[in-house]
């Protein structure tokens, strides 16, 4: 399989899908790290997509280099976690993040993973792949 980490290191910036009722949402969204098969993101308790998450917690998150070589689409569940140590790490490696946020026990501060179960790849060279974790 590819390493879904370096290339979403290298483009953090992505889009997340989800689910509110029977439409989809999308929004612009940043990788923070991963750990095995769990890809973390954060938000705010405040937010819509909180809401649609804990609703449906079935998610997409794309990413993509200026020339697209690879698209990689990361599927799976989305899980809550409230762990103070990751709250910490994602504050301390994304200062924009801790502007936000300020401290990890900020009880607005919410933090998930996306469970892999399916990870998409296209490519001009090799075209279209999909990989199930």
């Amino acid at each position: 399989m590819i390493n879904v980490a370096a290339i979403l290191k290298a483009n953090p910036a992505g889009v997340l899908a989800t689910a509110e009722g029977n439409k989809i949402k999308t929004r612009v969204f940043q990788y923070l790290f991963s750990e095995g098969n769990k890809v973390y993101f954060c938000t705010s308790s405040e937010k819509p997509v909180y809401a649609q998450l804990k609703a449906n917690p079935q998610v997409s998150f794309c990413v993509y280099p200026q020339d697209f070589n690879p698209v990689l689409s990361v599927n799976g569940k989305a899980v809550f976690v409230e762990d103070p140590v990751l709250k910490a790490r994602a504050l301390d490696e994304n200062p924009s993040i801790k502007g936000i946020y300020k401290t990890p026990d900020n009880p607005v501060f919410k933090i998930f993973y996306i469970d892999l179960e399916e990870v998409e790849t296209f490519s001009f060279a090799e075209g279209s792949k999909t990989y199930r974790v």
